[in-house]
């Protein structure tokens, strides 16, 4: 072919691609791509599974660059009750999951965030106990608070011992402490320690986590905690006035049929506290709760507008400077392996092919069902 015709050729394509700019398709080709355009990372939950099949790390390594371990740095997987008999204080011990996931994440060069240190859930009971043991009397508030402290300042050590410390941007220091009435849930931390172990949870983390680490706090059902969770933010500041917390991380398990005027109406709210704020654990169910649709066409659709209109919202908060909100992360990419798989919550279908939440979350109009 000659030069003249290979030029001709080359103009046509950068004049269809500019026309297609201009008709609501994105000219970029990833959600990394997307997303670095506002100067945020975008995250999904993984597993050892995801990242050793040649299928989903493929769309892992092209479209994400933050992670959250799904389940394998969760308290029942990190503390070892045999070394923590053994040395009198809790011992933290990564699993070959959570090891294999942050050599992985190191060798792509992602960044991650630490999901999670204190939870009411997924703790082991014998870490309140008396001598680390199954069973037995519950140990008091000052053994509790330096057991705490020990697995908060043992976690950011295994990590920087390790050398993966580096990769995390940010942590979430306490999971579900609220109820949707306003009352603390109760649980065996506020039990052994009193109500404040919320704080002392952010103030030994605030010690013990380097600068480059956000601190968290993360919950779901954020529609209906907004008022608690303004509150309860402006408790966790030091001697001096300074806040201990970063960030509220919201874990938006959302629904089709939810009124995005309403849920960025808690968004702004919440960003009035001056903290950071991140999407933690975002899917977007098909119908409502209890109620899932099929995966019609129509309904698919209808996902992919709510997708596109959620993040296009977005976008437009942190440009304008009332949201400050450097990553949002999907609690999983495709509906197989999505813990609501019933309801098609994710980006990709069941054969990995991209939905049109994934052209919303693109921000490609005319492919998320408009």
């Amino acid at each position: 072919m000659k030069k003249e015709v290979i030029c001709i050729i080359c103009i046509l394509a950068m004049l269809i691609s500019g026309c297609s700019a201009g008709s609501g398709k994105s000219s970029e080709k990833t959600l990394k791509e997307v997303f670095a355009k506002h100067n945020m990372k975008i995250g999904t939950c993984v597993t050892s599974m995801m990242i050793k099949s040649e299928k989903t790390s493929e769309v892992l390594l092209s479209q994400f660059n933050s992670l959250t371990m799904e389940n394998a740095m969760k308290p029942d997987s990190t503390f070892d009750q045999a070394k923590s008999k053994e040395a009198g204080k809790p011992v933290i011990e990564f699993n070959e999951e959570a090891l294999a996931i942050l050599e992985w994440a190191k060798e792509n060069n992602y960044s991650m965030r630490g999901h999670t240190l204190i939870w009411y859930s997924q703790t082991p009971e014998w870490i309140f106990r008396e001598g680390f043991e199954g069973s037995g009397a519950f140990v008091g508030r000052e053994e509790m608070l330096s057991r705490m402290e020990a697995i908060i300042s043992g976690t950011f050590a295994k990590l920087e011992e390790l050398g993966y410390l580096d990769l995390f941007y940010a942590f979430d220091v306490v999971n579900e402490a609220w109820m949707e009435d306003g009352t603390m849930r109760k649980n065996h931390w506020s039990e052994t320690i009193g109500d404040d172990y919320l704080w002392y949870a952010f103030y030994y983390a605030d010690k013990y986590a380097p600068e480059s680490i956000d601190l968290y706090y993360n919950d779901y059902n954020e529609q209906y905690k907004m008022d608690t969770l303004v509150k309860f933010v402006d408790t966790l500041k030091d001697d001096s006035g300074r806040y201990l917390i970063d960030g509220i991380g919201l874990q938006a398990h959302l629904y089709t049929s939810d009124s995005l005027t309403s849920y960025f109406y808690v968004l702004d709210k919440l960003a009035e506290t001056g903290l950071k704020i991140q999407l933690t654990e975002l899917d977007i169910c098909l119908g409502k709760y209890m109620s899932p649709l099929p995966a019609t066409d129509e309904n698919l659709k209808a996902q992919g507008q709510f997708c596109y209109d959620l993040i296009n919202g977005l976008f437009e908060r942190v440009d304008s400077g009332k949201l400050k909100m450097d990553a949002l992360t999907f609690w999983g990419f495709w509906d197989t392996a999505s813990w609501r798989k019933e309801y098609y919550p994710l980006l990709y279908a069941e054969d990995l092919s991209p939905k049109p939440a994934y052209y919303g979350a693109m921000q490609v109009k005319d492919k998320a069902g408009y």
